[in-house]
């Protein structure tokens, strides 16, 4: 496969065929300033090798696709679906997740004729429309992984004591935030997928949900105000703390947002100068609970977040924002959080909501149904994209979602407050 640098196809433009090989595309583009050590080396339990990344989303595309709808398609090998199936208990047997990091075999190079066999072959099926709703999910399934990918190298190479660069770019500096709130003023609000287009099974079905008057704030929390909360003392004061949140600081020692260390943070390009006025990045729902707590506010719920993002019942000077605004990911280059005044882009925004079933959800059947509906429990909905998702891939309904000690995403928080 070519290594080219695509600027991706949204997912509300383009046919699905361009929006198929742009993904592809990226994937590739990423993986290419990479080493066979660098793409094979996996740094915790959480994390996956950039190679079983790419390996595994084509294992999902001869899986779910090839090996149903092309009669006359024979697995590339034999041992693949076994090495990179993830999660599905449907497909079978796997390799341990905390074990990826020990396939040393098939090299990257053959992982990439794989692609280029299952490229080939996926190209008989983009144009049939029987086939649109899969392969719309197969697309947004390897978006996914193209910010898994940048994540988990970054925290794979923040390891390393040289602390090496994947790009060698100078880092964005911030762009600024508009200071202030957007008040809402509350009301029965319609959450949740209500257009044609895709969306993951867990953004539905569309559901009523009833607000009480509250404001979001327009501007993400900062490096600068995080330092403040520091110096406050924030991380050992134990009033701020949920009990479990303070059971997870002693027993980690964390003293700071991951990737910090004096006035430096940890990027794509090396160590660099921390920007003061950029969005604060890579804290866990624990420490942006207790920085909402210090702060004289409060996360907002994944609801009021959406009702904001629609413009959904709100003053006609509140905005709707543009999904496919803000800092996100154009082609393969460093992500940075920047602040660009959008909702979308920059980090993913901590909410205070579970993450839950809505009402009459039910999963699909199959093995696709094991996407979503199996990991609602103990984790925390986030919203709004990061520097790091493919542009185009953002919603007002989607949902992402972690463990309350997870970090190593581009996570941040928007604080909110009660009218």
């Amino acid at each position: 496969m070519p290594h080219a640098h695509p600027r991706p196809v949204s997912q509300e433009t383009g046919s699905i065929a361009d929006r198929y090989r742009a993904t592809r595309a990226l994937t590739a583009a990423l993986i290419e300033p990479l080493s066979e050590a660098d793409a094979t080396i996996q740094s915790m339990e959480d994390a996956s090798p950039a190679k079983w990344h790419a390996a595994h989303t084509t294992w999902f595309w001869e899986t779910f696709l090839l090996r149903d709808h092309a009669p006359d398609y024979a697995l590339f090998d034999e041992q693949f679906p076994f090495l990179f199936n993830s999660y599905y208990e449907a497909e079978g047997d796997r390799i341990l997740r905390g074990r990826r990091g020990l396939i040393t075999r098939p090299t990257m190079a053959e992982v990439m004729d794989w692609r280029a066999h299952v490229d080939e072959a996926m190209a008989r099926l983009l144009d049939d429309p029987a086939h649109g709703d899969l392969i719309a999910l197969g697309i947004a399934h390897e978006q996914q992984h193209i910010e898994l990918l940048l994540t988990d190298i970054k925290h794979a190479f923040s390891k390393n004591p040289i602390g090496p660069a994947m790009w060698q770019d100078a880092q964005r500096a911030s762009s600024g935030q508009q200071r202030g709130w957007i008040d809402h003023p509350g009301g029965i609000a319609r959450v949740g997928q209500q257009s044609v287009g895709f969306a993951f099974d867990n953004e539905g079905p569309a559901h009523r949900v009833l607000l009480e008057p509250f404001a979001l704030s327009r501007r993400l929390v900062t490096n600068g105000e995080w330092g403040e909360f520091i110096a406050d003392g924030g991380y050992s004061d134990h009033r701020l703390w949920l009990s479990d949140a303070w059971a997870w600081l002693s027993r980690c020692n964390i003293s700071r947002p991951l990737y910090w260390r004096e006035e430096e943070h940890f990027t794509h390009t090396g160590w660099r100068e921390r920007d003061a006025d950029a969005p604060v990045s890579h804290i866990s729902y624990y420490e942006a609970d207790a920085f909402a707590t210090w702060a004289g506010h409060r996360l907002p719920t994944e609801f009021e977040w959406e009702a904001i993002a629609r413009g959904q019942d709100a003053p006609e000077e509140s905005p709707r924002f543009d999904a496919n605004a803000g800092n996100q990911l154009d082609e393969a280059a460093p992500p940075a959080p920047t602040g660009t005044g959008e909702l979308f882009g920059d980090v993913w925004q901590f909410t205070r909501s579970a993450y839950l079933p809505y009402p009459r959800f039910a999963p699909a059947p199959g093995a696709v149904g094991e996407y979503n509906g199996k990991f609602m429990a103990g984790q925390w909905v986030l919203k709004g994209a990061s520097c790091a998702t493919v542009r185009g891939h953002s919603r007002a309904s989607y949902r992402n979602f972690f463990y309350p000690q997870q970090r190593w995403q581009f996570t941040g928080l928007r604080l909110a407050k009660d009218n």
